[in-house]
């Protein structure tokens, strides 16, 4: 917990200065994992202020201080989908932007060999998002939360309202998927450095 349960429950309470204390502690946790999920680091200012104003209007429901960590990622996962489903409904395409993108992760790949580690720490994060970006909406925000944001089982069942053992028939599919599609890149990769070879 970033804050102290009595934060949360003055919260409750109607205390905006303490309201505004809970979101100043736990804005950029929020911003960074919506980053990761919507995959569009540009917007997740939007979905952050969504997800804050629903908190503000339904923190009085939540039922004990303890599970509020829980519950605010459920309020921000749900946000994240719906930015998402808006987006897939919009006209224009963002499939230059996101082709941009790859060519910038790919050069600043290239030239990382001799970086400090906090450039290593970014060209691992730049390559997850990339194999995740390739996946459903679904795994790559249970995978987000379980392999980057560090969430355990018993969290995800208070977000996903299932049991530990579905979460693990989840959790397992969802890599699987992710190891299907990085197999399905690679090899045409391989393939291709081959025919280059070939006289």
């Amino acid at each position: 917990m970033l804050v102290e349960f009595e934060l949360i429950q003055r919260a409750q309470q109607g205390d905006a200065v303490a309201f505004n204390q809970v979101v100043t502690a736990y804005r950029r946790r929020i911003m960074g994992t919506i980053s990761r999920l919507i995959g569009r680091p540009e917007d997740a200012e939007d979905v952050a202020q969504e997800v804050f104003i629903r908190l503000y209007f339904s923190l009085q429901n939540l039922r004990t201080a303890e599970v509020f960590e829980p519950w605010l990622y459920r309020l921000t996962v749900n946000a994240s989908y719906d930015y998402l489903r808006k987006s897939r409904r919009r006209p224009e395409s963002r499939m230059s932007d996101l082709s941009e993108q790859q060519v910038m992760m790919a050069d600043a790949a290239a030239g990382s060999l001799r970086q400090s580690e906090e450039g290593e720490k970014k060209r691992v994060r730049d390559l997850v998002q990339d194999l995740l970006s390739v996946v459903s909406e679904e795994d790559r925000m249970l995978l987000t939360l379980k392999e980057v944001e560090g969430l355990s089982l018993k969290d995800l069942e208070k977000i996903y309202h299932v049991n530990e053992n579905a979460l693990k028939v989840r959790l397992f599919r969802a890599r699987q998927r992710v190891l299907k599609n990085m197999k399905d890149v690679t090899i045409p990769l391989v393939r291709s450095a081959k025919s280059n070879d070939t006289p």
